[in-house]
């Protein structure tokens, strides 16, 4: 209600405008929402809208995971956070007209990153430092959705779009309804989307139920696990593999010959399944390792359980830009958004068939949901100083953002985010070289403490009353991140681009402050208060040719992280000893603030022991990608392939953890007039460079395909048919990012109709 409350206020304020001049905006059209410029030299890609309204409905990081460098980590279908070169989590952040989106995916991998994707303009991913233009910390990159919930035109005429989609995989469908128009002189806007898919299927024999592979020191083939060790039954789908959503949104805006201001509120409600989850009281002894065969009994037992999500959003944002037109200062764009978020993951138990009744399998099945929850207030403003010879802009930003957990798995107390920041940019044609140069400084405190975990009684012991410490901390720093970029044209067809970044990122609160168990990593996590900043230096050079008929992109990059946090299992730690105390006794006995020692002690044994910790790191790679254009017929045909490659190793030479393997992709895309038909393959390599506790992931190949036909009607509606089909090999495929790989493989075969009226 508070955000409808602000939505009034505002369209009080819009009514008392005094109107100069109602001559339409000229809309430029640029390549990017970022930068006013058709020219971009960082790595970017800029997916136009259609490719999301006509496709199937998935996860963010599904719909953008076939374009090089860009990976997803999955936890079902309902989850894909995004990965760019192999850098994921806090590195990468989502954004939605430019600011955060502020949910609690950051606070686990089986949440999912909650975006609306319906009615939206084009979605925008910057590879890179680079990206710290617009965020701070994206040592990855960032993508940006962007939509014209708060228009920055008049809309012309009267727009409504209806569309209905269906999906063989899930027995899903899909319906929305956009509405579109000029009331009065505002332009409104209204959406609205609802999906419901069940459980997918998967390919026979893709699911490996191999709880106890964490624990077990010695080498399996995987195959022998799937053959030999594995007897579960087969159902042929992910149970708790659903997912249903419903987006509405409604804004509002004003463009006058000064500018623009318009206010814009989403929501967004979703259920959905989890599909793998951790048990922490699989082995009542306390034995790290587990017994296999009661670890088994136990999933069966409990095989039946619901374990979900239910997340409820709310957004109000005001977006404007005032044309200030002075001797110094050009216009003034300004934002304002209030984010409250709650994810609630609960278990619903169903009836066992099994006629006995243990008090201890009861205690085990009575569990209360678990609460996150995400407030944050944040505005900016952005000061165009630019001059016949430069495009320069400042850029002023404050977040106020709060975390907290509440409920059985609340792993983390509750911690507090300020963050200011200052930024500069400039775009200069130096004659020989285009120069793009960024800076910006970020003022951050977060604040949060580290309890002993609270513990039951399961064992009939007063251990839960003997720990109640809580140490409070209070972390205020500030980190500085520049990125150079410099472009030049070396011949008519042929361009080069050399950038350099260096990025500092301050650790998250959960990297901070955690410190329980997270039942969907299968681990016991600890954060360290005292993890020191992250501080990338990357390299990168780019070569672009085009000739109209021929296209060739080659990218290379190096980046160094010196400090990189990574989540390492304990009983594999080979960080340094300098940094990480190497010595596991001396790091686990007396003083140690997060008493890891007594975990076992506490029915936490069937649970990895994992902590954040620091080493430096090195991550390399390329992309490559050529294409060619031919006339077909009375279309024409463009052939296409591209390569991806990331490497990751720490300093003492092992491999970073969940690192996508290398891919090669292979398009066909063939359009005449009102016909579009396209063929994709991506054929993923096996990873054999494993980080400690891994085991290797097969190869696959994912063949997609879409044919869409628009058909044109009276006036000006269309209306739009695509058929698709996702995974046409059937494909078994697992993602190596992926903590549930072997779990929670990805969908089978697809085939889909989607139907999209505009008139």
């Amino acid at each position: 209600m508070k955000k409808f409350f602000n939505a009034v206020i505002v369209l009080i304020a819009f009514h008392s405008i005094n109107i100069i001049s109602q001559d339409e905006v000229v809309e430029i059209v640029v390549t990017s929402a970022f930068i006013d410029t058709s020219e971009i030299n960082n790595p970017l890609y800029v997916i136009d809208g259609s490719e999301f309204s006509d496709g199937a409905t998935t996860s963010l990081g599904d719909a953008i995971d076939e374009y090089l460098g860009v990976s997803i980590a999955d936890y079902g279908s309902a989850v894909g956070q995004p990965i760019i070169r192999g850098m994921s989590g806090p590195r990468v952040k989502i954004l939605k007209n430019g600011v955060v989106n502020r949910d609690v995916s950051g606070l686990g991998v089986d949440h999912l990153n909650d975006v609306d994707l319906n009615d939206i303009s084009q979605v925008e991913i910057v590879k890179g430092p680079s990206s710290l233009l617009y965020a701070n910390g994206t040592i990855g990159g960032i993508i940006n959705v962007v939509d014209d919930l708060i228009s920055t035109k008049n809309f012309e005429i009267p727009e409504v779009s209806v569309g209905y989609e269906s999906q063989s995989v899930n027995d899903g469908n899909s319906e929305f309804v956009n509405l579109k128009g000029n009331v009065g002189g505002f332009n409104v806007n209204f959406g609205y989307k609802n999906t419901d898919f069940g459980n997918y299927d998967v390919p026979s024999g893709a699911v490996i139920h191999s709880e106890e592979e964490h624990h077990d020191d010695e080498d399996h083939d995987e195959d022998e696990h799937h053959d030999d060790e594995h007897s579960e039954e087969d159902l042929g789908y992910i149970n708790n593999s659903d997912f249903a959503v419903e987006a509405t949104k409604f804004g509002v805006s004003k463009v006058t010959d000064w500018g623009y201001i318009g206010f814009g509120i989403d929501n967004l409600e979703s259920v959905y399944g989890i599909p793998f989850h951790g048990d922490e009281h699989g082995d009542e002894h306390g034995d790290e390792h587990g017994d296999e065969h009661g670890d088994e009994e136990e999933h069966e037992e409990h095989g039946e359980e619901r374990i979900f999500s239910t997340t409820d959003s709310e957004t109000f944002s005001i977006r404007g830009s005032y044309n200030v037109n002075g001797s110094l200062v050009n216009k003034v764009d300004f934002t304002y958004r209030d984010s409250d978020y709650s994810l609630t993951e609960a278990h619903a138990e169903e009836e066992h068939h099994e006629e006995e009744d243990h008090e201890e399998e009861e205690e085990h099945e009575e569990h209360a949901p678990t609460v996150f929850m995400n407030e944050a207030v944040e505005y900016g403003a952005t000061f165009d100083i630019s001059n016949d010879s430069s495009t320069q802009k400042v850029v002023v930003n404050f977040v106020d953002e709060d975390n907290s957990i509440v409920g059985e798995e609340a792993f983390m107390n509750p911690a507090n985010s300020e963050e200011f920041t200052i930024g500069y940019y400039l775009s200069k044609d130096l004659g020989t070289f285009d120069l793009d140069f960024g800076f910006r400084l970020d003022q951050i405190e977060r604040s949060g403490s580290v309890s002993e975990e609270e513990h039951e009684d399961d064992h009939g012991d007063d251990h839960g009353d003997e720990h109640g410490d809580v140490d409070y901390y209070n972390i205020d720093d500030t980190t500085s991140s520049f990125a150079i970029t410099l472009g030049r044209d070396l011949s008519d067809n042929l361009g080069i681009s050399l950038g350099y970044a260096s990025v500092e990122r301050l650790p998250s609160s959960i990297e901070l402050f955690m410190n329980g168990p997270h039942m969907a990593t299968g681990r016991f996590e600890v954060g360290d208060p005292n993890l020191n900043s992250e501080t990338s230096n990357n390299f990168d050079i780019t070569f672009n040719f085009d000739n109209g008929d021929f296209y060739a992109l080659a990218s290379f990059y190096i980046t160094d992280v010196d400090n990189y946090i990574a989540l390492i299992d304990e009983e594999d730690d080979h960080m340094g000893e300098d940094e990480h105390h190497e010595d596991e006794d001396e790091h686990h006995e007396g003083e140690d603030e997060h008493h890891e020692d007594e975990h076992d002690d506490h029915g936490h044994g069937n649970l990895i022991h994992a902590n954040y910790m620091q080493e430096d790191a090195e991550f390399d790679g390329y992309e490559i990608e050529f294409g060619r254009s031919f006339d077909l017929g009375s279309g024409e045909l463009a052939l296409s392939f591209g390569r991806d490659v990331v490497n990751a190793e720490f300093a003492d030479g092992h491999y970073v953890p969940r690192i996508n393997p290398a891919r090669n992709i292979y398009s066909l895309v063939y359009t005449q007039d009102d016909l579009l038909f396209k063929l994709m393959l991506k054929d993923v390599e096996k990873q054999n460079d494993i980080g400690e506790g891994e085991t290797a992931t097969d190869s696959y190949q994912m063949l997609n395909t879409r044919l869409t036909k628009t058909f044109k009607g009276m006036g000006e509606g269309e209306l739009k048919v695509s058929l698709f089909a996702n995974n046409l090999l059937d494909e078994v495929a697992r993602n190596h990012s992926s903590f549930v790989k072997n779990e929670v493989p990805l969908p089978g075969r697809n085939y889909g109709l989607k139907f999209n009226l505009t008139f």
